[in-house]
């Protein structure tokens, strides 16, 4: 019985250890180069019905499916024409930061024939009104949109205002989608934003970042024809944004407006880490300024202002680093509110403002006629005062851009100049003078056809505004600047007695 019992296990070991050899031998069979060839040839999975998505769970608030879905549809793409003469004469101060938006070279060659642009815009009103910024649309002799949905529309612009870089367009539609205005001011440093445009016209683009900073300023608006007049508050962010994006969304996670896309830190024109947009809060006062009067109504101070830095609190004796120097004082709502020069702005009607960004930004959006409370420091003592806000001026008149082609002031007749024209010389507006001989203008040696572009140092955009510029100064010489239609410059001394 053991001799049998000892066969029968001697047979099993025998089977098992085959099975182990064959097994073995497949093995290395399929691991053979062979056995690889013909996996790649018939592959066993199925990937749509073989793979499997992972549980995960995305945390609230990493989700941009929303946003993106909101505002995508409401994102334009703004192609612009310019001719030839247009593009070789745009060599000016803002070159540079063309140069990041509309490719390599813009201006830098002489051009042949029609120059091409593109940007993006962003569609605030479903009846057609469209912003985006002046970069985008400056001196173009034609504005072309197309929507999300692929249709095209020629755009006419209704306003612009080049020390915030914004510009409102109007197209012939109805019943379009729109992007809801933000808070901007609700907007915290480290909270995802999204940037929605067409870069490199790859239409329909999303970006993501978060608020890299708030209120900064990198001086890419401050230009002779600006002068002091730039407002730089900018909304920095690490969303990716590269030429064509310009004028473009900037969305929270809920897909409201919070800011238009402007500009990037760049020395090769394409993204390197950070871009910049206008805050939400000072596009809607400009869209609806330029709605409601065609121009922008600037509030000032009536003060120069200066960043407190150490070496200022050190020489000024100054016990703060947050608030805003005063440097002088000048006729306005400071002056006859009691402020003094010497004095440290720290808030602009209870919002803090550490920085001159940031008090530009406050009082940017008021108009000629409001009252701010302004709090400041004087001899380490806080105070309070209530500002009327003044325009250029020094009036709180609201002014009010007129339709109408022509005006008759001092025995002259001015004319508006045609956009062929504006683009010839190279200007952005301006009244054509006739009948010099029987005004009072015919004192100058002003001849006809001469166009005012500037009384002073306040610009003639409509005949309009000749007299309403001339009407405010009382005595002394000013100075009228223009062009001739044949390209020739020239300043003329009129006396106001």
């Amino acid at each position: 019985m053991k001799t049998k019992q000892f066969i029968v296990g001697l047979t099993l070991s025998a089977l098992m250890g085959g099975g182990v050899a064959v097994g073995s031998y497949k093995l290395l069979e399929d691991n053979s180069p062979q056995g690889v060839q013909a996996q790649q040839e018939y592959p066993t999975v199925r990937y749509t019905s073989d793979m499997r998505s992972s549980n995960v769970i995305v945390p609230e608030g990493l989700n941009f499916i929303k946003a993106a879905q909101v505002s995508t549809p409401a994102v334009v793409h703004v192609m612009t024409e310019y001719s030839a003469r247009t593009a070789q004469r745009s060599n000016t101060p803002m070159d540079p930061f063309l140069r990041e938006f509309f490719g390599d070279g813009f201006g830098e060659r002489v051009p042949r024939g029609p120059q091409m642009g593109s940007g993006s815009g962003v569609i605030i009103a479903s009846n057609g009104y469209i912003v985006t910024n002046n970069h985008v649309i400056d001196r173009a002799d034609k504005i072309e949109v197309t929507l999300d949905d692929k249709r095209k529309f020629e755009a006419t612009l209704v306003g612009t205002d080049p020390t915030t870089d914004l510009a409102l367009l109007k197209i012939n539609a109805d019943k379009l989608p729109v992007v809801r205005y933000g808070n901007s001011d609700d907007l915290q440093v480290g909270e995802w934003v999204l940037a929605v445009g067409n870069p490199m016209n790859l239409t329909s683009t999303v970006t993501a970042g978060i608020v890299s900073a708030k209120g900064r300023n990198i001086n890419i608006l401050r230009t002779s024809q600006n002068r002091d007049l730039s407002i730089e508050s900018f909304i920095q962010t690490d969303a990716a944004v590269n030429p064509g994006n310009s004028g473009g969304a900037l969305v929270n996670l809920n897909g409201d407006l919070v800011g238009i896309n402007t500009a990037i830190a760049s020395q090769t024109g394409s993204f390197a880490g950070y871009s910049f947009a206008v805050p939400s809060a000072i596009v809607s006062k400009v869209v609806d300024d330029l709605l409601k009067y065609g121009e922008v109504q600037r509030a000032l101070l009536g003060a120069t202002i200066q960043e407190i830095d150490a070496a200022l609190a050190k020489e000024k004796g100054l016990n703060t680093l947050n608030g805003v120097y005063l440097n002088t004082v000048e006729e306005g709502g400071a002056k006859e509110a009691g402020l003094r020069a010497g004095d440290v702005i720290t808030s602009i009607n209870d919002v803090k403002v550490a920085r001159t960004s940031q008090l530009l930004e406050q009082v940017a959006r008021y108009r000629p006629g409001d009252k701010v409370k302004v709090e400041y420091l004087r001899d380490g003592k806080t105070r309070s005062a209530n500002v009327t806000l003044k325009n250029l001026n020094n009036s709180t008149e609201i002014s009010k851009r007129s339709n109408a082609n022509s005006v008759t002031f001092d025995g002259a007749t001015f004319e508006a100049v045609s956009k062929p024209e504006m683009n010839k010389l190279g200007i952005d507006g301006g009244a054509k003078i006739s009948n010099v001989e029987k005004s009072k203008f015919r004192e100058t040696g002003m001849k006809d056809g001469f166009i005012i572009t500037r009384i002073d140092k306040y610009a003639v955009n409509v005949p309009a505004d000749v007299e309403r510029h001339l009407k405010n100064f009382e005595t002394g010489i000013v100075y009228i600047e223009g062009v001739y239609p044949d390209g020739l410059k020239a300043y003329y001394p009129i006396g106001k007695r």
